[in-house]
């Protein structure tokens, strides 16, 4: 690498994605909601895109919506933050080969539901994915807790060993959502900042 594109590094601006789950009407003690206030608070540019009927979600409709939010934010380091049904709404992507997933730089996949819970809601059935024959485009880590209800086979051994991705199982740490306590977690946003950072369990 010469030195312009070093300098071309260095200067290139950094972009997040926040993807929310089902059921997520983005509530304010939420991590995420709480990581995009951070983050922009820290002068970096932050997508948390209420998507479209959270509370019956089409799957066709939620991937033209992270293709088009993921356009928006070309020319950046693009950064994807995604929980629960929207980890596996990411997979989908990846999956199909679309070249939105294709062109990001790293990912956080987190408490990724599994396909035999996904398939006993009607809601979003539709979102199971049983086929995990596909190579994931870029830097990806997922974190769960050992705990979750809506992977009760652990998100390890239903998508981390299958997909080759480094995975943190958190003890404790159910669905890392609200209700189990996950408002502030210093770990992901450290995350977004050093991918190299250590993805931990909130204090306390």
């Amino acid at each position: 690498m010469n030195t312009r594109d070093t300098d071309d590094l260095a200067e290139r601006p950094r972009a997040f994605l926040i993807l929310h789950g089902w059921q997520n009407h983005r509530p304010e003690g939420h991590w995420q909601h709480w990581l995009a206030g951070r983050l922009g608070e820290l002068g970096q540019h932050v997508t948390y895109p209420q998507l479209p009927d959270p509370d019956d979600p089409d799957l066709e409709v939620w991937l033209t919506e992270v293709a088009r939010h993921l356009d928006a934010l070309a020319g950046a380091e693009r950064v994807v933050v995604a929980h629960s049904a929207s980890a596996v709404l990411w997979l989908h992507a990846a999956a199909r080969g679309l070249p939105g997933p294709a062109g990001v730089d790293r990912v956080l996949l987190v408490a990724p539901p599994s396909a035999s819970v996904l398939a006993g809601l009607p809601e979003i059935a539709a979102f199971a994915l049983t086929e995990l024959d596909f190579t994931l485009p870029g830097p990806t880590r997922l974190v769960a807790g050992d705990d979750d209800p809506y992977c009760p086979e652990g998100a390890d051994t239903v998508y981390g060993d299958p997909l080759g991705v480094p995975t943190r199982m958190l003890s404790g740490a159910a669905h890392l959502d609200l209700d189990a306590g996950y408002g502030p977690w210093p770990a992901v946003l450290d995350w977004c900042l050093d991918g190299t950072a250590e993805l931990t369990a909130r204090a306390g």
